[in-house]
């Protein structure tokens, strides 16, 4: 069964149906995503690090950030970043120290191994660009377009968890 399939008597099923559709593909593609960067570890040998941990190494790139910074900052969206965190600081990819001024928080950053990751990561999303463009699939005004509609969504979604419509 869809994900729109009980709402599809409604007046106004044309939008509630794209509405619907792009909810699922949003969905969909985070996963695939994470398929996709689980298979380039894969075919690397790269097997002691999981998509999940992947993406968020490179997300944090260059800073040096708490936990509680992540979420707010938008480089990880899960419900377990301080088990990943711990995980990615027990296998080397990440260094952690107490914060002087608040010693309950704990500051990470990338280690050179943690790099090396955000990397292989970079490249595979910069191929990916290159390919959708050579292709034909998607040129800068398309994805520009699509990143104006995400970015207009996301902010109607944050509006909504803040109560202001």
């Amino acid at each position: 069964m869809s994900l729109h399939a009980p709402f599809a008597t409604s007046s106004r099923s044309g939008f509630l149906t794209g509405y619907l559709e792009s909810l699922s593909l949003v969905e969909r593609l985070h996963r695939l995503l994470l398929d996709v960067i689980k298979d380039e570890f894969e075919r690397l040998g790269i097997l002691d690090i999981n998509a999940v941990q992947a993406l968020l190494l490179f997300n944090i790139g260059e800073h040096e950030v708490t936990a509680g910074e992540l979420k707010s900052r938008g480089y990880y969206q899960g419900s377990n970043v301080s088990y990943n965190l711990k995980k990615l600081v027990e296998m080397g990819y990440m260094h952690h120290q107490r914060c002087e001024i608040d010693r309950r928080s704990v500051r990470v950053r990338l280690t050179e191994r943690g790099r090396h990751v955000r990397e292989v990561v970079g490249a595979l999303f910069a191929r990916h660009a290159e390919g959708l463009e050579k292709h034909g699939i998607l040129g800068t005004d398309g994805i520009d377009r699509v990143n104006h509609s995400l970015k207009r969504i996301e902010r109607y979604w944050s509006d909504q968890i803040r109560y202001i419509y």
